[in-house]
């Protein structure tokens, strides 16, 4: 095929080159990770987003060669070059390139059509935004893989609905990359506690209000830290909306997000953990009460510059697809599947022990887990390491599996550096406001009452279980002997710095 005489220059064939092997590599890639299934995170961005640079810059050299050509011919005064721009589809040469133009207009418009919708929803992937920074995010992303949420995309809670919200998470992804690009990105990550979209855009399309919340039963096994690891078990009836639907979300947990109900507060910190300012209003009674911390006072002039914030979803909710659980709590779910056995004397306290030692990095933690359990079960239980080594193995393979999902030293991530507010045991969550602490003028006080939100039906180890009918509830009892110290303490006082 002929083509017209400025095309025949050294700018132009480099261009068209350029265009057609990057092509050819596209459709390669697209071909072997459509019918052979490889490839990956990485393939995708080299597919969608790097390929397709290539092949648009060769395409545009193509023009400027010939501009460039054309210019030189003119120049040399070779006939046959008019000045203007004339189409004459009875010479061959042009209407070989006017056919070859609409060719590869054609194609390049479906191409760029189909991979510019193929980019879309790449970047809008749970692998785009898991993987493809795999040190930064492997935390979040393995957490989120073990979360109640993980057959939900990244990109309905991080982006939901709308061109606007969409626009400008990618405006905050472009400093992103060049955060991870310049290792500019802080240990741990932060969390974007303040770009947040509105939980009433994001979980309400799921979780919405008018929604009922019935009671739920909740049983709990935990593993004290005597020579047994000895079971204990609670039984909580957890009162997370009104006993009945009729009464909508008059009482329980969810009250808080009562349609009548607006409560607002100041946090005396960007973590939210202390909440010295509480308001209550009742759009239906009119009714406003304003609560402050007796002890955890608030400057009247911080008050100006701090936010305001209506309570909503994620001042409880705070993690909820990005949950690290504590060596405590992981531990207990482990011992409680048979994944580090019970047959082990001591396991449970030597676990809290291992676990709770800071690593400076994920091999290094498997080294030092592994020496600790074979050290302590020789200096202190031969018997076992002779009689039963694979139990040791199989506490060894157990302890790295909780580890490997909850701790990320060379990220610095844990659930120490993250507060979750459901609960109140290793963070102050509930007890930020229902403390006993929180007074208003007139001495209304925001109640510390457990039963509020759960009643205890069943408590004790296997030995001495108590237990109540479903309309009573049982004093709490703490497993060791501290009295009454519970009802004075909060439990993240000790707790959260017990091991």
């Amino acid at each position: 095929m002929k083509l017209p005489t400025s095309f025949y220059n050294p700018i132009s064939i480099i261009g068209s080159v350029i265009a057609g092997v990057n092509i050819l590599i596209i459709l390669f890639f697209v071909i072997a990770s459509t019918m052979f299934n490889v490839g990956g995170s990485y393939l995708g961005i080299y597919i969608y987003m790097i390929l397709p640079v290539f092949l648009i810059g060769g395409l545009i050299l193509i023009p400027i060669g010939m501009l460039r050509r054309s210019k030189k011919i003119k120049m040399s005064g070779t006939k046959g070059l008019t000045k203007g721009l004339k189409l004459d589809l009875s010479d061959k040469k042009q209407w070989n390139a006017v056919v070859l133009f609409f060719i590869i207009t054609s194609i390049f418009v479906l191409l760029t059509g189909i991979g510019s919708y193929k980019a879309f929803h790449y970047t809008e992937s749970n692998e785009f935004c898991g993987l493809l920074c795999h040190k930064v995010m492997e935390p979040e992303y393995v957490a989120y893989q073990e979360s109640a949420h993980s057959r939900v995309a990244c990109v309905e809670c991080h982006v939901g609905e709308g061109a606007d919200w969409y626009v400008k998470s990618k405006l905050s992804g472009l400093y992103q990359v060049y955060s991870v690009l310049a290792k500019k990105y802080p240990t741990p990550i932060e969390t974007p506690i303040h770009s947040l979209r509105p939980a009433r855009e994001t979980c309400e399309k799921c979780h919405w209000p008018e929604k009922f919340y019935s009671y739920r039963l909740r049983n709990e096994k935990h593993f004290l830290t005597d020579s047994a690891s000895t079971e204990w078990n609670i039984q909580l009836k957890m009162k997370i909306g009104s006993a009945h639907s009729a009464l909508g979300l008059s009482e329980g947990i969810h009250w808080h997000i009562n349609k009548d109900v607006k409560i607002e507060y100041i946090a005396s910190s960007e973590k939210r953990e202390t909440l010295p300012w509480v308001r209550y209003i009742n759009s239906t009674s009119g009714d406003t009460v304003v609560y402050r911390d007796i002890y955890e006072t608030l400057d009247p002039e911080a008050k100006d510059t701090l936010e305001l914030r209506e309570m909503d979803c994620m001042d409880c909710h705070n993690r909820p697809s990005h949950h690290y659980l504590p060596p405590q709590e992981f531990t207990d779910h482990l011992l409680a599947s048979g994944e580090i056995p019970l047959a082990l004397p001591e396991i449970k306290m030597l676990a809290m022990q291992l676990l709770n030692t800071t690593y400076p990095d994920r091999d290094t933690a498997r080294m030092m887990i592994e020496e600790g359990v074979r050290d302590f079960y020789r200096s202190n239980y031969s018997a076992v390491m002779d009689e039963s080594p694979e139990l040791l193995e199989k506490a060894i393979e157990g302890l790295m599996e909780g580890y490997s999902e909850n701790i990320f030293p060379e990220m610095k991530a844990s659930w120490d550096v993250y507060p979750n507010h459901i609960g109140h045991i290793e963070f102050n969550g509930c007890f930020r406001c229902h403390n006993g602490n929180h007074v208003s003028t007139d001495n209304k006080v925001i109640s510390r009452d457990c039963d509020l939100c759960h009643s205890i039906l069943a408590q004790g180890t296997a030995e001495n279980y108590e237990t109540t009918t479903i309309e009573k509830s049982l004093t709490f009892k703490h497993p060791e002997d501290i009295g009454e110290a519970w009802k004075e303490f909060a439990c993240s006082e000790c707790h959260r710095y017990l091991y």
